[in-house]
């Protein structure tokens, strides 16, 4: 199963955007137009939906992925963090010169023998 953790600099972020929208969320883009980026958006601006699947919390913001991207995504680790940039056009963190970014590492698959 994959997970979701965020750096310091992303952490930072996440609290300057909760300071000035209140509570927020991602959903893991899996678009072409904002190039699998993490969107950020105020809670409740974006429906979340039955193929969508919550990951886990960073800095005390729920992070979903679509359930199709999870599949294949669902032997990596990913990690958020801020590059300079703009942000994805309804993202929160767009207009800032910096934006969040993914990053990945893949994680060892269960072996056969250890599957319930």
């Amino acid at each position: 199963m994959s997970t979701v953790a965020a750096t310091p600099a992303a952490l930072a972020l996440i609290a300057e955007l909760t300071a000035q929208y209140g509570p927020i969320m991602f959903h893991q883009s899996g678009g072409c137009c904002d190039g699998s980026s993490p969107m950020c958006y105020a809670q409740g601006d974006l429906l979340v939906g039955d193929g969508d699947v919550l990951l886990g919390e960073i800095g005390g913001a729920p992070f979903y992925i679509g359930a199709a991207q999870h599949a294949a995504w669902r032997h990596t680790d990913l990690i958020i963090d801020v590059v300079p940039g703009r942000g994805g056009m309804f993202s929160l963190d767009n207009g800032r010169e910096v934006r969040f970014l993914t990053r990945s590492t893949v994680c060892m698959p269960p072996s056969p023998a250890a599957a319930p």
